[in-house]
């Protein structure tokens, strides 16, 4: 198909080109094809059942807590005991994470056809885990919404070059900086601590600082939170306001609840019993929702090539065996589905999904054979920034990129031989500075090798 007039492209002429070297081909399906393809029955939420795996789920909970304070006490030496205190943080982290997920279907209609039902038992199984459901409920339909869209997504937002680089080096960074081809030597140990905080911390910091998410304009403070309901908020309408204070109100009680305990109970008993398993679901939660929207073949769009079932499918499948299929409700498994038609319960979502493979064809993401720790590590390393393809600039496509230039990976675009010289010139009278900001960080090494410098990709301002 030729250009339009004015020189644009039409979008099957450009050649995307995914973190792993292959052609990516954007899809056509539409979601109507994807709605017909659904057994009509998978569509119909049970009560009961749902019911049932909330029931399931507090009585592990409950059952756990009951055999932790009875019987490890019992154990003849510290070895065992310490053991068995963290089998038991981590076989409860499992059951908090799926209490967190059965919350997750209520916010998505999925518990119930009735609403009221939805919106109760969300509440309390969020604030048990001190999260404000409304809030998450109402910022997390905007998500689904403008899944892959970089503009629209308010939850996993990816950074450009540009981004990461101010990120990584500070903010006078600025990608007309040549030197940061020796700065960009990859570091085992910055990423170590990365996934730490990423994994503890990156779902509070979510709720209460909006990270990952949209930049608004610049807006900080309250206004960015979660727990906000000011009539100022970036996320929530004024209708929307008494909501986000209810949900407040279900967090504050629950921290009530915990504080309580601890004076009764003991703080110690109360933190390991709540406090080091809520710990767990902020790590399986952070990991799950990054492996299900981060990948080598993930593509992310603008508004100008964005559709709903594109971006929806932007998404990818994986395999964490039991884990998933019991304790987590098959939440890693069926993410694809989830986002296409997020109102099916999740235990039709398998059924769902082997219908909605068949429409998808070859464009179906799943990676079932990379184990799930394997697949997190490998692309946190990798998949840094995402830009167009070079040659398609302006496509609005956008893949996963890295400054690393491993072997088998596609390239960034190359920058350096587009600047004027001037650009260029300016560069390196700023070099400095930032070189010391860098090696200052203590979380990444400048490069000795001049063979890392000959493969590092240059960079420029674009």
């Amino acid at each position: 198909m030729a250009a339009s007039a004015d020189g644009e492209k039409h979008e099957s002429q450009y050649k995307h080109i995914d973190l792993n070297g292959n052609v990516f081909e954007l899809p056509t399906y539409t979601m109507k094809d994807i709605h017909a393809a659904i057994p009509k029955h998978c569509y119909q939420p049970s009560t009961l059942r749902s019911m049932a795996y909330v029931f399931r789920d507090f009585f592990y909970a409950s059952t756990l807590i009951y055999l932790a304070v009875t019987y490890i006490p019992l154990l003849p030496n510290i070895y065992l005991r310490a053991a068995a205190w963290v089998a038991y943080t981590t076989v409860q982290g499992f059951v908090f994470t799926g209490i967190w997920i059965l919350a997750h279907e209520c916010g998505h209609g999925a518990f119930s056809k009735s609403k009221k039902l939805n919106w109760t038992m969300g509440l309390i199984m969020h604030s048990f885990l001190l999260v404000p459901f409304h809030s998450w409920r109402l910022s997390h339909s905007q998500h689904h919404k403008g899944t892959g869209n970089l503009e629209k997504d308010t939850a996993f937002v990816p950074h450009t070059r540009h981004s990461w680089l101010q990120r990584n080096f500070g903010e006078k960074a600025r990608e007309n900086m040549i030197e940061f081809a020796e700065l960009a030597e990859d570091s085992p140990i910055a990423t170590l601590w990365f996934c730490f905080i990423h994994q503890f911390f990156g779902w509070p910091g979510y709720l209460l600082f909006n990270l990952t998410g949209q930049d608004y304009d610049g807006a900080k403070g309250l206004r960015i939170t979660h727990f906000y309901f000011g009539e100022d908020s970036v996320f929530y309408k004024k209708r929307e306001l008494p909501l986000i204070a209810l949900s407040d109100l279900g967090v504050a009680v629950m921290i009530a609840a915990l504080v309580w305990a601890g004076q009764v109970f003991g703080s110690l008993n109360v933190i390991v019993l709540w406090g080091i398993p809520w710990l767990w679901v902020n790590n399986w939660i952070v990991a799950i929702t990054f492996l299900q929207h981060t990948d080598a073949t993930m593509p992310h769009y603008n508004n100008k090539t964005w559709t709903f079932a594109r971006g929806a499918t932007a998404t990818i499948d994986r395999d964490l065996g039991f884990l998933d299929t019991h304790f987590f409700h098959d939440i890693i498994g069926t993410h694809v589905c989830h986002h296409l038609v997020s109102t099916i319960p999740f235990y039709h979502a398998a059924e769902a999904s082997v219908h909605i493979k068949k429409v998808m064809g070859s464009h179906y993401r799943a990676d079932t054979k990379t184990p799930f720790w394997t697949a997190f590590w490998r692309n946190q390393r990798t998949c840094m920034f995402v830009e167009e393809t070079e040659g398609a600039e302006g496509s609005g496509v956008f893949m996963f990129r890295n400054l690393y230039a491993r072997k088998g990976e596609a390239k960034p675009r190359n920058l350096v031989d587009k600047i004027p010289e001037k650009a260029e010139e300016k560069s390196e009278e700023k070099a400095p500075s930032v070189r010391a900001t860098a090696m200052s960080s203590g979380a990444r090494r400048l490069s000795q090798s001049a063979q890392l410098r000959a493969n590092l990709p240059l960079l420029a301002e674009a």
